[in-house]
Formats: structure tokens, sequence, C-alpha cells
């Protein structure tokens, strides 16, 4: 084959699409993370808000920190079975131990912003505690728990090695 007739194929857009397809697993992952996200994003501001305006209007922390817990059982089942689906282990306890921490980690990063704002700075207005929890709190948090759970959680090398693989087939 002539190195021309490889360039002219190399220059059309169906290869070009399917390069890009192929070196695009962090954007789809990236995005799939986004929309599991954002249902556990509204499950977390519904329940957020519902605890707020009833039963723990002056309890702006449990209400967080109960309203995130429903989001992050959402979140794993999203996580486990679609966002990193094709790197699910076999050690689902442990996994969702992992999980869990990870998602304590943003846990924790939400309400600290909402302890500031509310405790700290005096702002005290729902619009207040849903700005620093679920706006400030939640993009701080989402970039932590996505880093580690594309690193650590769900890397390829933690997943469990199919029977009769090699440790460099498993790893591709």
């Amino acid at each position: 084959m002539s190195s021309s007739s490889t360039l002219a194929r190399a220059a059309h857009p169906g290869a070009r699409l399917r390069r890009s397809l192929q070196c695009s697993g962090l954007l789809r992952t990236a995005l799939s993370f986004g929309i599991v996200g954002l249902g556990g994003m509204v499950i977390d501001i519904g329940v957020f808000n519902a605890l707020r305006l009833g039963a723990l209007s002056d309890k702006p922390l449990t209400a967080g920190a109960i309203s995130a817990c429903v989001a992050i059982v959402f979140n794993w089942v999203g996580a486990r079975y679609w966002t990193f689906g094709e790197r699910r282990r076999t050690d689902v306890l442990r996994e969702m131990a992992e999980y869990g921490a990870v998602a304590l980690l943003g846990l924790g990063i939400s309400l600290l912003c909402l302890a500031v704002s509310h405790y700290v700075l005096g702002l005290h207005s729902i619009a207040a505690d849903n700005a620093a929890k679920n706006v400030v709190g939640l993009g701080l948090g989402t970039a932590v728990r996505f880093t580690l759970s594309r690193w650590w959680i769900w890397h390829p090398a933690r997943q469990a090695m199919p029977q009769g693989a090699t440790a460099e087939e498993h790893l591709r």
C-alpha cells in the first residue's frame, strides 16, 4: 500500500470520526458521569429543599446530609451499571465501601461550603444555602468524586481479570 493512499484514507472524514470516537472514552465517561450526577443532583436538591422547608427548617446541615445520602445511593447504582459498567468489579461490597468513602468526601466538601456560608458568613436564606451547597459545594465535590471514581474505584487495573486473560490483555 502506498503512503499516499494511507494518507488519503487517514484524511477521510469517517476515519477521523472513528479515531475521535476511540479517543473519546474519557469524554463518554465524563458525560455519563454528569448525566448520572444530574439525576442525583435533582434528587439531592429536591429532598434538601423539602426537608429545609419542612421538618428540618432550622437544621440545614442535617437536611443536607440526609438529601445527599439519598442521592449517593442513586449515583452509585448509575455509576456502577452505566458510567463505569465495563469496569464493574466482582468485589461489590469493597467497591461500594470505596464509593461510599469518596461520596462522603464529596458530601463533606458540600457541607463545609454550606456551613461556612450559613454559620460563618451568616447567610441564612434558602437561596444562600442552595448556592453554597448545590453550586459551590457540588462543583468542588464533583471534581473530586469524578477523579477518585475514575482513577481509584473503577480504575481498569482494579476490575476482575477475565479467566484465562493475561495482565497485559486485561489492561487494554
